[in-house]
This record gives C-alpha cells, sequence and structure tokens, in this order.
C-alpha cells in the first residue's frame, strides 16, 4: 500500500475510533431530545392523550390554543405534540413521561416549525439527563427504552468506517 493511501487509512481509523474514546473518558457531547406524538398514531389516541396532557397532565397548553404560535387545527399530532414535550420536560424526561398510552416516542429531530418552537431537554454523555430530576411514573406506562440510541449512532461510525475502509484500502 503506498505512504499517502496508509496516511489515509489511519486517519480514518482514527477519526473511526474517536467517539469510542470520547466515550470511554465521558465527553462525548450532550444531545437534545424532544417528546413527540408517533406517526402511527390515530387522531382519536392522540386528541385523548392531548385532552389528558392539557388537563390533568398540567402541560402548558397555552401556545398551542388559538391565536398561539402553535395553533395548527389541522394537524393533532404537531399539537399533541407540543403538549407531550412540555409534560416530558416538566415532569423528568424520563421514559414514563413521553408514553401516552403508546402514542409518543422521544426524538432528537428538532419538531419545531414556523413560529412555533418546541423547547429541548439534554441528556448527557452517561445517558444521564441534564438538568432534570426523574420523577415517579404517572400512570402512563413504560415507553420505549432509550438506551439503544447509542448503540445506533456506534453502528452508523462503524458502517462509516468500513465504507471507508473498502474505498481507500484498495
Amino acid at each position: 500500500m503506498s505512504t499517502s493511501k496508509s496516511l489515509v487509512l489511519s486517519l480514518l481509523l482514527l477519526l473511526g475510533f474517536s467517539p469510542l474514546i470520547a466515550a470511554a473518558n465521558g465527553s462525548a457531547p450532550p444531545q437534545e431530545l424532544w417528546c413527540v406524538a408517533k406517526n402511527n398514531a390515530d387522531d382519536a389516541s392522540l386528541q385523548a392523550a392531548l385532552d389528558w396532557a392539557c388537563g390533568a397532565g398540567g402541560a402548558d397548553c397555552g401556545p398551542i390554543q388559538s391565536g398561539g404560535p402553535c395553533y395548527d387545527p389541522s394537524s393533532v399530532q404537531n399539537t399533541a405534540s407540543f403538549a407531550f414535550n412540555d409534560y416530558f420536560l416538566k415532569h423528568g424526561m424520563t421514559d414514563d413521561s413521553c408514553n401516552f398510552n403508546n402514542n409518543a416516542a422521544v426524538t432528537s429531530l428538532n419538531p419545531s416549525f414556523g413560529n412555533c418552537k418546541f423547547h429541548s431537554g439534554m441528556v448527557g454523555s452517561n445517558g444521564s439527563f441534564a438538568g432534570s430530576t426523574p420523577s415517579s411514573s404517572v400512570g402512563l406506562g413504560p415507553s420505549e427504552d432509550l438506551s439503544g440510541c447509542r448503540k445506533v449512532s456506534w453502528g452508523w461510525w462503524l458502517w462509516s468506517l468500513m465504507f471507508m475502509v473498502s474505498v481507500f484500502g484498495s
């Protein structure tokens, strides 16, 4: 293998393993998280969960009321997402605080749209939530396991590394 290819391959390997080294040192950057309505949830279920979040759940639903920046009468999914996210942030960002009878999920994709800005929560490099304290379950039941998020990002690095090796290694 030529010297330039060896150098490129060495740099790619170093870059490919840098997330592993950063995670081992506990220095991975925090990640923003939001709780949103699932795409496959039916409108009636979302409406029931939205009514609970804005009522007994105590979410701040002012911005989704008529005249508010997040008012969208054409999309119960957008409306419910805003209320679910507010509840999630106020209740410690736990698995249980983003379930709503299995109608919601945590995402790292910002759901803000137009003038409607969703606040985010941060999760630290060790998987703990920054700026929040875990709350007890409020009867919403367990939700999706967030522990797999890190595994997905590791898989991305591994596939990228394998691609680079196959391109530059020959």
